[in-house]
């Protein structure tokens, strides 16, 4: 089983959008193909989130509800310790949480963010692959 650590972005794609780009992710989850690898502080960032006012709107159109967003986050993560700062530093403070993950478990990184996606030569020969969605 491959470990993937998964930012804010494409959580939302597979928990509350249920974008069809995420089908493959969601498969491979299901199947056991990977393994989603997930920190508190990334769980307090979906909960931030989700706060904002512009997700309370989608989540009434939606018909959803944070409860069990979180309890569905909650069931198919492997919670893991915060990893320490690896050497690959991205602009955005947010984002560093997700890549020094990554890194610590040679995992893939998925990603929505164009700062991370630009780090993705900088990782690779850190045992990361960074994309958009799952190849």
């Amino acid at each position: 089983m491959s470990a993937v650590v998964l930012d804010t972005n494409i959580v939302l794609d597979l928990l509350l959008f249920q974008n069809p780009q995420a089908q493959g992710l969601r498969q491979a989850l299901d199947q056991q193909q990977l393994q989603w690898l997930a920190t508190p502080p990334m769980r307090e960032e979906l909960l931030r989130v989700l706060a904002y006012p512009k997700f309370a709107v989608v989540l009434a159109r939606l018909g959803h509800s944070v409860a069990p967003l979180l309890a569905q986050w909650n069931a198919e993560v492997s919670l893991v310790e915060v990893a320490p700062r690896c050497a690959v530093r991205c602009r955005d403070p947010d984002d560093q949480m997700f890549i020094d993950l990554a890194v610590a478990h040679r995992a893939q990184l998925l990603s929505k963010d164009a700062l991370v996606l630009r780090l993705a030569k900088r990782l690779l020969p850190l045992g990361v692959v960074v994309s958009h969605t799952r190849g």
